[in-house]
């Protein structure tokens, strides 16, 4: 083993702990913490406290315990944020992973900073006010940009839920990047080490700065591919509504001529036949067939079919529905949107109402109008349970495959509304759930 020519002097303990913990922090604060900030500050001030232990019994071990210390190092920060912002196992060790890579960067940015000031020639000590203030500059300035860089990789919202690929990769890139820049602190005599003391720092610094980057790009395209995912899945609902609209409309067509039919027919039976037993019966039949025949007209064919088929569906459960709609004001969005759109919105409420076990209790409203130059599309329904939202002010399904298509329901109207330009709020008021899409007149539906 080749020494190093000059003498590098020891990142001071304590500097290293706080570092650490610092890295926890910024990852606390960009995550989706679904523990309370009670425990979190706890969680917090107690690993501040096992890391500068920890830091501190490495610094009077053997140089052998190094590996030993840093691993427990690394366990002090995982239990930090596990516990401080209430992730899973896995996602815990993934994020600490990041930590990790994080704080090893920072420490090892500051102290060549230090060596390059020749700030230890001065043998200025490491409490001194010039070297604190350093240390405050220099974390401030790096941890914040690793928030500002980080805060948009994460959702504040949902948990991040790695792939166990992932997860595995992400450990393998931070005992790689630990292993190669200090490299140079083993041994001298690989085509990958330094032999000055600069040098290796700035070695050091490269190679975390480089496994930063690294795990800051599979985050990236971790989070891309699920909002693709996530589009696709929505996109696939969107083309079942339609699909779904296509074969109503079809259907309504049959039975209107169906019914149209019926009535003449009737119409000439009564004529021919015209006892009192077979008077009511025949009224009973025209009562039958009108229900069949009975659509709604709002102006906007496409509408009409939806409106049709969900008061169909509502009557089969029981459900009374109201719908007061000017169909006009939907003259400029595709037919697939409005079916997906109005669809979606009556589906849900459909779902939900027919739940109730009181009948009377059953009951839909939709108002489709203008006001204020915004389209206004307003559905609600009467409710007895407890909902859930997240921060955007997503509906929190109780359902047990959330991870798949429950939930993409809400999502896509206002995938759908903010194509137009609008905006979708969800609000309860006293037992009614109401869904509210805006749409600008002039920028939204006259410009598409």
């Amino acid at each position: 083993m080749t020494p190093i020519t000059n003498a590098l002097p020891d990142i001071p303990r304590s500097y290293t702990a706080i570092c650490e913990w610092l890295a926890c922090v910024v990852y606390m604060a960009v995550l989706f913490r679904r523990a309370p900030l009670r425990r979190s500050v706890t969680a917090g001030v107690v690993g501040l406290v096992a890391l500068i232990v920890v830091q501190y019994f490495d610094g009077v071990m053997p140089i052998w315990f190094w590996i030993v210390g840093m691993m427990l190092a690394f366990g002090c920060m995982y239990l930090t944020i596990l516990f401080g912002a209430g992730t899973g196992k896995r996602e815990g060790l993934y994020i600490t992973a990041r930590a990790f890579v994080l704080a090893e960067l920072v420490a090892s940015l500051h102290w060549q900073i230090v060596t390059f000031i020749g700030m230890r020639d001065r043998h200025v000590a490491d409490y001194d006010w010039r070297a604190v203030l350093l240390l405050v500059v220099t974390y401030a300035l790096c941890f914040g940009l690793a928030w500002l860089a980080e805060r948009g990789n994460f959702s504040q919202t949902s948990p991040t839920l790695p792939t166990a690929s992932a997860a595995t990769a992400t450990v393998a890139i931070t005992v790689v990047t630990f292993a190669m820049s200090n490299l140079s602190f083993i041994s001298t005599n690989t085509p990958f080490s330094g032999t000055v003391g600069q040098e290796v720092f700035y070695i050091r610094t490269l190679v975390d700065f480089c496994g930063f980057a690294i795990l800051f790009a599979q985050q990236e395209q971790m989070r891309r591919l699920e909002a693709s995912t996530e589009l696709a899945s929505i996109n696939a609902q969107l083309e079942s509504q339609h699909q779904e609209y296509l074969q109503s409309k079809e259907n309504i067509e049959s039975l209107g001529r169906l019914a149209h039919d019926l009535k003449h027919q009737i119409a000439a039976l009564r004529a021919e036949v015209d006892p009192e037993h077979a008077a009511a019966g025949f009224e009973q039949l025209e009562k039958s067939v009108q229900r069949y025949s009975a659509q709604q007209h709002t102006g906007n064919p496409v509408l009409d079919v939806i409106l049709t088929t969900k008061e169909r569906a509502c009557n089969d459960h029981g459900i009374t529905f109201t719908a007061v709609a000017d169909g006009s004001l939907l003259s400029g969005m595709s037919s697939m949107d409005i079916a997906s759109l109005f669809g979606n919105a009556l589906d849900n409420a459909i779902e939900a109402t027919s739940k109730l076990p009181n009948r009377e209790q059953r009951l839909i409203k939709l108002a489709l109008f203008e006001q204020n130059r915004f389209i206004v599309i307003r559905v609600e329904n009467y409710f007895d349970s407890r909902l859930k939202k997240d921060a955007d002010g997503n509906l929190r399904t109780t359902k047990r495959d959330d991870q798949h298509r429950h939930g993409f329901g809400v999502k896509s109207i206002r995938h759908i509304v903010q194509q137009y330009g609008g905006e979708v709020t969800i609000r309860t008021d006293d037992h009614w759930f109401v869904l509210t899409a805006l749409i600008p007149r002039q920028t939204g539906l006259m410009a598409m």
